[in-house]
């Protein structure tokens, strides 16, 4: 007998989880979530998962608080008999600190790892780590989802000639060239030296743009600072147009203003965040039916290596 599925959302998540859960075919699950005077959260289920495979829809953006929330949400699923737990991250928070690039410095995704373990979660789902080698923090089952799947067919759809794809960073080089292999196309690089954190002191294009029609390829959109600056150099450099594609709009202070002032024909982006504000320059291509796929093929122990090789 397979177990009754039933998914909950948290707050960072409530139309994302709605929409998953509306795609997999069941009514999203009824969960509160009591915040006293002092901001403290207490998640509580408000109908029985004894016996049942929970899934627990929550991005970990703005991250603190919304990764106290999900473990406080596994907590609750565990303390109710839940059969399994599942957390769903379409977007992981500090994903970015992976490693100790400098001394004295956390390692956040190692952390966040220890915090979703020792709460008790069964299985984590996300997509697009900021680092692949990210999954290997883990003791769980992790499905590392390519985000991929839904933005490359937008892209075919618009029928671009003389299309290259580009990289914004040395360090996003293997992404950019996963998503141009679907096309058969080549990549450049843009090779940026920062001073700081978000400041970008200098950048070059490593390769010919000329008269091309330009896709840069990253994972998370922050201040956007990056994006747009390799949209102007790739411009001066004789690229036809330029837009952007990205899984993670996190898009913190700035962003829409630089975006929309930007050279960018378009910035796509997926629903792993909840835009903050409107844009008519960004694209929102929804994750929901990709991940209400890979519930279904746990669910019913079916490989899901399509949904991310």
């Amino acid at each position: 007998m397979s177990q009754q599925v039933k998914i909950f959302a948290g707050n960072a998540s409530r139309e994302l989880g709605e929409q998953i859960a509306a795609a997999y075919g069941i009514q999203p699950g009824d969960l509160s979530i009591q915040r006293f005077a002092d901001t403290e959260l207490g998640p509580s289920f408000n109908e029985s998962v004894r016996g049942c495979a929970v899934f627990l829809i929550q991005s970990t953006n703005p991250p603190a608080e919304n990764l106290m929330e999900l473990a406080l949400m596994v907590d609750a699923a565990k303390r109710a008999s839940a059969y399994k737990v599942n957390v769903v991250m379409p977007y992981m928070g500090y994903a970015r600190q992976d490693r100790k690039d400098k001394p004295r410095v956390s390692i956040g995704a190692k952390v966040v790892a220890n915090m979703i373990q020792s709460v008790g979660a069964d299985r984590l789902m996300t997509c697009d780590l900021h680092a692949g080698q990210i999954q290997g923090f883990y003791d769980i089952p992790v499905d590392h989802l390519d985000g991929s799947t839904v933005t490359a067919p937008y892209i075919k759809s618009l029928n671009l000639d003389n299309l290259i794809f580009a990289s914004p960073d040395v360090g996003g080089v293997v992404r950019t060239r996963a998503f141009a292999k679907k096309f058969g196309a080549e990549i450049v690089v843009c090779d940026k030296m920062r001073l700081r954190a978000n400041e970008i002191a200098s950048m070059q294009v490593i390769g010919d743009v000329t008269g091309m029609n330009v896709v840069l390829v990253d994972d998370i959109v922050d201040t956007a600072g990056t994006i747009c600056k390799a949209a102007e150099l790739l411009m001066e450099r004789g690229a036809k147009s330029v837009r952007a594609v990205i899984t993670h709009p996190v898009l913190s202070g700035p962003a829409h203003e630089r975006i929309q002032n930007s050279v960018l024909e378009e910035l796509v982006v997926t629903d792993t965040i909840p835009l903050k504000q409107e844009n008519p320059k960004i694209k929102v291509i929804s994750l929901a039916p990709l991940f209400a796929q890979a519930i279904h093929n746990v669910v019913s122990h079916e490989s899901i290596s399509s949904l991310f090789v």
